[in-house]
């Protein structure tokens, strides 16, 4: 399955969340949402600096990685970038 590198960032109710929920509960919340699409979180880190967190995700493909990027930009939560991972 492709690998991909999500770089976020929290926005406006994705800081509230963050602040009232945990970290936790934030990864839960992704753990789900990469499994309701055929998907699996390889690792999650929260970060200092312009970045907010880093995750490595399993995901079936390429449609399927734009359109969950897509999917959580709208929220107005959070803010996405995605880089497709290859191997050496």
């Amino acid at each position: 399955m492709p690998k991909y590198l999500f770089q976020a960032n929290y926005v406006g109710e994705g800081l509230k969340g963050l602040l009232s929920e945990g970290g936790s509960k934030r990864r839960d919340a992704v753990d789900k949402l990469m499994k309701s699409v055929g998907g699996k979180v390889e690792s999650f880190y929260y970060a200092f600096g312009g970045t907010d967190a880093f995750l490595t995700v399993d995901l079936p493909d390429n449609v399927t990685a734009a359109a969950l990027s897509l999917a959580v930009s709208a929220s107005g939560a959070v803010e996405t970038r995605i880089t497709v991972l290859l191997t050496p």
